[in-house]
């Protein structure tokens, strides 16, 4: 059952927390997650949304917990029991918890406002997601899988409810946030399978990952190390080997087309290596606007709790002098032929994009492990999508979403 902002979800591996100041029930959500009760004041409120990350420098002890607001900077404290309990249903790892907190709203006004953000691995996300949808619940959408190997799911579930996504991906919140004021937005939903009105074409930017100024015959060379060092983003191993590779941007190409409607031929990617610029959209009236910042994920995560207000922060602000130049170049299909895969798995629809994110995933695993080259993790995916060609399924059920997951991560794996 879900109710309210008393639930627990995962975001990016990491455990939120959504509470009222003086104690919200955290409940089910998808299956996924123990109930439980928080009893008394547990954290402090100053107006508004707080954002609360464990300190780097703290530890679970005797005394309890210490969290640090990337908001502000400002600390609380969980004492010896609530800390336990924030233990026992994450385990001994609670080095990436994240609390946000509400204001202290009505129960009617909780129930309106609630908004989840979802970013779990495996079965759970889906799960998660759809049991948020199916709620009625706006869904504030983390992770990439859920609408790239799901889309086919999520997008009738929100139909049916009326539920909207809010999308916390930076490109994807800058889309978003470009999108503002237009005449679609006081009813904005997202996924609704049509553009919203004057959208005319999307630019999503790109780094160009850790090989961005090599050369294509140069990445024969490549290893672990270099594929997992990016050069302005601070992320796991994965998703850099992702970005390595643009199979990221590929893979936001796909989500993109679900979120905002556009065919793939008016989905573009572009590399900005300053990563200020973090998308673009392209108006009817041939306007092109974009959001620009500093790379940092705060700001797409705070919009997504706070849409359609913005939220007064104490962060960096952005000095163009300080930037000096913005450039761009169209990505090198030699260097990145991950990104023609992904477009083609995105017009194939059905179960191909589900095929070749499950395919990466563990292609990039075995790169990591050093049991494949760089240059492989392409053909992998490329011979994994081929051989699901014939098997595709146009509108899938989740079962179905789930199986051809397994067999496409088994089948990569067993290419080796």
């Amino acid at each position: 059952q879900i109710r309210g902002t008393g639930s627990q979800i995962i975001l990016n591996n990491a455990y939120h927390l959504f509470l009222r100041p003086g104690g919200d029930r955290i409940e089910r959500l998808g299956g996924t997650h123990r109930l439980m009760r928080w009893n008394g004041p547990i954290l402090t409120d100053s107006g508004g949304y707080q954002a609360y990350s464990m300190s780097d420098t703290a530890v679970l002890s005797e005394e309890g917990v210490t969290f640090r607001s990337f908001i502000d900077g400002s600390k609380v404290h969980l004492g010896p029991e609530s800390s336990m309990r924030v233990q026992n249903q994450i385990g001994a790892d609670i080095n990436n918890t994240l609390l946000y907190v509400y204001r202290d709203l009505s129960d009617e006004e909780l129930e309106e406002f609630a908004t989840f953000a979802e970013s779990t691995e495996g079965k759970a996300y889906y799960q998660a997601a759809l049991a948020a949808i199916r709620a009625g619940k706006d869904l504030a959408l983390a992770n990439k899988e859920t609408l790239i190997a799901a889309g086919p799911v999520v997008l009738p579930e929100l139909e049916k409810s009326g539920s909207r996504l809010l999308p916390a991906d930076s490109e994807h919140s800058a889309i978003f946030q470009c999108l503002q004021g237009t005449p679609w937005v006081d009813t904005a939903r997202l996924s609704t399978g049509f553009a919203p009105p004057g959208l005319r074409r999307i630019l999503l930017t790109a780094s160009g990952g850790a090989f961005r100024d090599w050369d294509p015959a140069d990445l024969a060379k490549a290893t672990v190390a270099d594929a997992t060092s990016h050069p302005n983003w601070s992320m796991g191993r994965k998703i850099t080997v992702d970005s390595a590779s643009l199979m990221n941007k590929g893979l936001e190409v796909i989500e993109a087309h679900y979120l905002f409607g556009l065919d793939y031929n008016e989905i573009e990617i572009v590399i900005h290596p300053q990563s200020i610029i973090h998308s673009l959209v392209e108006l009817a009236d041939s306007s092109v606007l974009a959001q620009l910042g500093w790379p940092d994920m705060k700001l797409p995560l705070l919009y997504c709790l706070s849409w359609p207000e913005r939220l007064e922060t104490p962060w960096r602000r952005l000095d163009l002098t300080e930037v000096a130049s913005l450039t761009f170049s169209k990505p090198n299909p030699a260097k990145y032929p991950c990104m023609e895969l992904a477009y083609a798995a995105g017009r194939a629809a059905g179960t191909m994009p589900a095929v070749l994110n499950a395919a990466n995933e563990q292609a990039v695993a075995m790169f990591l492990e050093e049991r494949i080259h760089f240059l492989d993790i392409p053909k992998l995916i490329e011979r994994t999508c081929a051989r699901h060609q014939q098997e595709l399924r146009a509108e899938p059920s989740l079962e179905e979403v789930l199986a051809v997951d397994a067999w496409a991560r088994r089948v990569t794996a067993e290419a080796l």
